[in-house]
């Protein structure tokens, strides 16, 4: 097992600090982090609301959340005495900053601490924020802010945001988090492709067909509606966590794992991405809406039934193909696939390499099938390499696939830390290799805007699809077009 290093003294504000994000998933993993030793004795969890709640109450609110989205077994009373000692609630409008004094009382003295703001609000209080603690000198040479996605709806608004907020923080203060950069599974394709030379001369257009990034959601927009309908499946999902999929998996080998070196290679993969234009967004993209069905035998509503039957064209699918104009990935489609109510909660990243130019088992001439490299990002997250080999037994050559698996559960048999304690961590210690950098964010935004563009100028409609299949049937020609198919439909 890894050796966990506790962080230093930090105080960690959590704006936002009674929304869904910070119960259901940071203060969760901050329970985990500290349980397992990561927390010095004096580090302060401090959430920030509006509301006007005593810290009782709200310590409360917090336990009831950790049984809640805890794993089975393991919320523990006597740990949640020790760890409910560290967090305090204040009351902190992002628009009154003359209000803020108990933030302010309660972080005076503590200046030598490390000192993060963890931003669990919409973006529009992004910039507000940063002015609230700027304007009542709480930002120290030990300070970072923490932005959580969507950072804005586009180019513009990202840049407006981008601004506002550096106008108080330096860029080497601001931490853009995509929770996906922190999944051990990602983490691994550089382990993958830079500590192997078996893979470096295969990640080419010489040897891959094409490339399939799947991130499918089993759940509908459960509680998210009135958001997720100003947003859609692209802006929620492709802009960010896809292509930084696509970056990690696409871009050169860095000169060293520094957090700049990585990243300037991750934003000449963005810069690299053939635009969709409103002429080819047709024929590049697909949009779908799910309607009633059923996932796991269960009955579920679509979409529309979920808004209260108002109508939307907010596209709760996605797919994309997607081409990066340099000499390594010349001619390799990239297929990108995402969307909610599918079959599974299941994400993942195939690669299929070319096939073999000639074949010598005539009886199996079209039986032959090119090997896969499938790297699981969830729920088992593991490497699966598809190869061909002899089914046992007399009886002439017989070939099948083959799977060489490594699964991380089974392999290393212990629980490793999930993203949002990685990258937690990786904040408080002011490590922003995990974290996106300006010009990623806003040359992602570029590329994504040419497609929301061409959808409003085609008028594009929306494909419905039924809950609990793989997407509209368009995706499927997405692929049939080039003489492919998606490997992840199971």
């Amino acid at each position: 097992m890894a050796k966990l290093i506790p962080v230093e003294t930090f105080d960690l504000i959590i704006f936002g600090g009674t929304g869904d994000l910070a119960m259901r998933k940071l203060l969760p993993a901050l329970y985990h982090r500290d349980r397992d030793g990561q927390v010095t004795s004096e580090s302060r969890i401090i959430a920030a609301s509006r509301g006007a709640l005593t810290r009782k109450k709200y310590l409360a609110t917090v336990k009831d959340a950790l049984k809640k989205n805890l794993g089975e077994g393991e919320f523990d009373e006597a740990h949640w005495k020790s760890f409910s000692k560290r967090i305090h609630y204040v009351q902190a409008d992002a628009f009154e900053h003359d209000k803020w004094s108990g933030l302010v009382d309660l972080l005076s003295g503590h200046e030598a601490h490390v000192r993060v703001a963890y931003l669990a609000t919409a973006p529009s209080l992004f910039g507000p924020i940063a002015n609230g603690m700027h304007s009542n000198g709480l930002i120290t040479d030990n300070s970072r802010i923490v932005l959580e996605k969507p950072l804005g709806r586009d180019y513009k608004s990202a840049c407006e945001i981008n601004n506002a907020v550096g106008q108080c923080f330096t860029e080497n203060q601001i931490y853009r988090i995509d929770h996906y950069l922190g999944k051990e599974t990602v983490q691994n394709l550089l382990a993958l492709r830079f500590a192997n030379s078996l893979f470096e001369p295969l990640w080419r257009r010489n040897a891959i067909d094409n490339v399939q990034i799947t991130v499918a959601e089993d759940l509908g927009v459960e509680g998210r509606v009135e958001f997720y309908d100003r947003v859609g499946a692209l802006r929620d999902m492709v802009q960010n966590h896809m292509l930084q999929l696509v970056c990690l998996f696409a871009m050169e080998p860095p000169s060293s794992l520094h957090h700049d070196a990585v990243r300037d290679e991750k934003i000449k993969v963005l810069r690299a991405l053939k635009p969709i234009s409103a002429e080819e967004v047709r024929a590049s993209s697909v949009r779908g809406q799910y309607t009633a069905g059923a996932i796991q035998s269960s009955a579920v509503p679509g979409y529309i039934e979920e808004r209260g039957g108002e109508p939307s064209t907010t596209e709760t699918f996605v797919s994309l193909r997607l081409e990066i104009e340099n000499w390594r990935w010349s001619n390799v489609p990239f297929y990108l696939r995402t969307g909610k109510r599918l079959p599974a909660k299941h994400s993942e990243i195939v690669v299929q390499f070319q096939g073999v130019p000639h074949s010598i088992f005539p009886e199996q001439k079209y039986d032959v099938a090119p090997n896969l490299l499938r790297i699981r990002l969830q729920p088992d997250e593991g490497v699966e390499l598809s190869v061909m080999a002899k089914e046992p037994g007399p009886g002439g050559l017989r070939l099948r696939p083959v799977s060489l698996d490594l699964s991380f559960a089974e392999t290393f048999g212990v629980r490793y830390p999930d993203a949002y304690e990685r990258l937690l961590m990786e904040a408080l210690r002011g490590n922003p290799a995990l974290f996106m950098r300006r010009d990623e964010v806003e040359a992602a935004w570029n590329w994504v805007d040419g497609i929301i563009d061409g959808w409003a100028t085609t008028e594009q409609k929306v494909e419905s699809y039924v809950a609990g299949s793989w997407g509209p049937t368009a995706s499927s020609l997405l692929l049939d077009r080039d003489g492919r198919e998606w490997h992840s439909d199971e």
